[in-house]
């Protein structure tokens, strides 16, 4: 395996702790390799992750990024952000904020301060909720990824409306001008990739 595939270090111990607490929703090893190699593309970048979960985005995140890169990313769950904590706290280039995703849109959005080069939504608030929110905080070149787009096995956490929701998310950003898509909705759990001009 060459050092571009390999998976990032703290991966297993992540995927071992969530399987030990009964979390199945970490990102997929598809969508994190793509999630490394965005964050490769944006040197000295800014990025945030909305829904750290248990910090398994987080990890392909930090493998893409460079030392200069800097991640914020945040969750309103204390127990999966212990667990990403245990595992992130080290790496300079991360801050982690225990916050409600749509609370923490609505304040970020309104100052002035920059923007980011890659918002990657992974939970509600950012997707289906404040969404005008973290499209304004893409800056120009910058990308917005959102994943779980496909059809979900009915065991998962997934509230029942999600395929509406999906089908309205999707019917929206399509409709966005100033944007360039990447549509991945058949590959892996279901992505898409926005580019601002």
């Amino acid at each position: 395996m060459t050092e571009t595939q390999q998976r990032p270090l703290t991966l297993d111990a992540i995927e071992t702790d969530a399987e030990s607490l009964g979390f199945g929703m970490s990102c997929e090893e598809a969508v994190g390799q793509l999630l490394r190699a965005l964050a490769a593309a944006k040197p000295g970048g800014r990025l945030l992750e909305l829904g750290t979960g248990m910090g398994a985005g987080t990890a392909w995140l930090l493998a893409g990024m460079d030392e200069h890169a800097r991640l914020d990313t945040l969750d309103n769950d204390p127990e999966c952000l212990g667990v990403a904590r245990r595992h992130h706290t080290l790496d300079p280039r991360v801050t982690l904020f225990e916050a409600d995703g749509g609370e923490w849109l609505a304040d970020r959005a309104t100052d002035d301060g920059p923007g980011y080069d890659m918002v990657f939504a992974d939970t509600w608030p950012g997707k289906f909720t404040h969404l005008d929110e973290a499209l304004s905080l893409v800056d120009p070149g910058g990308f917005y990824v959102v994943d779980d787009l496909a059809r979900q096995p009915r065991n998962t956490s997934l509230p029942e409306d999600h395929c509406l929701a999906v089908e309205a998310l999707i019917k929206d950003l399509e409709s966005r001008a100033g944007w360039e898509r990447l549509p991945l909705l058949g590959w892996s759990c279901g992505v898409l990739v926005m580019v601002r001009r």
